[in-house]
């Protein structure tokens, strides 16, 4: 099981640095992503992590990355307990490689929307949005940060797959300036991301989570306060799939069980649900049974 640590430094720096590498390979190979497609899966699931280090209780995060690029819409949840899990519209998507022999994400999500909301357990859940700059989500995210809550935030988030289609190395960090600090200190946070080596480098090094953490505050130095456990988890579960069905109407019931049976498959794990004949009868003789007399 993998972790995501939350760092502080003595001039208002704050860090949230993760390994992921095995969480990301498990969403690949649950959803038979191609190289490409499991990259941006895979940033995005890092990146949705992160963006749950906060959390408290029952809350939880989802990201959505809304391009018109062939990935079409990536979705992704994060529970304060470190559940992960997402899925990308289209897996099978591989496009070649961009310069320097790097998967080209940016051009698989291309432009559009990224979207944050957070349920903190309030009336309404909170939601921000900004336009996709980049497509590379890193930048996107960053951008994001800066622009709809007004954190200035440096993020850096990789994903490396091998010849045969595994994930060898992800992981991902962000480095946030608290409101009055230095101006010095934003940039000199700046240009040392700018001078790392990747981030998938660091991983294939031997990196944890809490070493990424010091190396992305550089001589600023930093402390690890927190380190919470971080992996890919679903929700669903059969009687989830039954509840959905009833909420159909026993009249939807009733044609599932004229073909036989009911097959439900969970777009965030893969999760294949069969529903039987009998099954079906029992559902729709509940659903009869609490029908209100008039």
């Amino acid at each position: 099981m993998e972790t995501l640590v939350r760092a502080t430094g003595p001039r208002g720096v704050l860090v949230f640095a993760s390994v992921t590498t095995s969480l990301v390979e498990e969403a690949r190979r649950r959803h038979g992503a191609a190289p490409t497609a499991a990259a941006a899966l895979g940033r995005a699931l890092t990146a949705s992590g992160l963006l749950s280090a906060t959390l408290e209780g029952q809350q939880k995060v989802t990201l959505r990355i809304l391009g018109d690029g062939p990935l079409g819409g990536i979705v992704t949840d994060t529970t304060a307990s470190g559940d992960v899990r997402g899925y990308v519209q289209h897996p099978d998507v591989h496009l070649p490689l961009a310069r320097r022999r790097k998967l080209d994400v940016g051009a698989a999500v291309g432009r559009g929307t990224l979207h944050v909301t957070k349920d903190l357990g309030l009336r309404w859940p909170y939601h921000g949005s900004s336009p996709l700059v980049s497509g590379e989500i890193a930048e996107d995210l960053a951008y994001y940060l800066a622009q709809s809550e007004q954190v200035p935030s440096v993020v850096s988030l990789g994903v490396m797959v091998e010849p045969d289609g595994r994930v060898c190395a992800a992981g991902g960090f962000i480095v946030q300036v608290m409101p009055g600090a230095d101006p010095s200190v934003r940039d000199y946070l700046e240009a040392h991301a700018r001078a790392l080596p990747p981030v998938t480098q660091l991983v294939r090094q031997g990196l944890s989570s809490a070493d990424l953490a010091r190396v992305a505050a550089g001589e600023l130095g930093v402390q690890v306060v927190e380190e919470r456990p971080l992996r890919y988890r679903c929700t669903c579960s059969r009687e989830r799939v039954e509840g959905v069905l009833m909420l159909l109407g026993a009249e939807e019931v009733d044609a599932l069980l004229e073909e036989g049976r009911a097959e439900v498959t969970c777009r965030f794990c893969g999760e294949v649900y069969v529903l039987d004949a009998q099954t079906l009868r029992v559902l729709r003789d509940r659903l009869r049974s609490t029908r209100p007399v008039s």
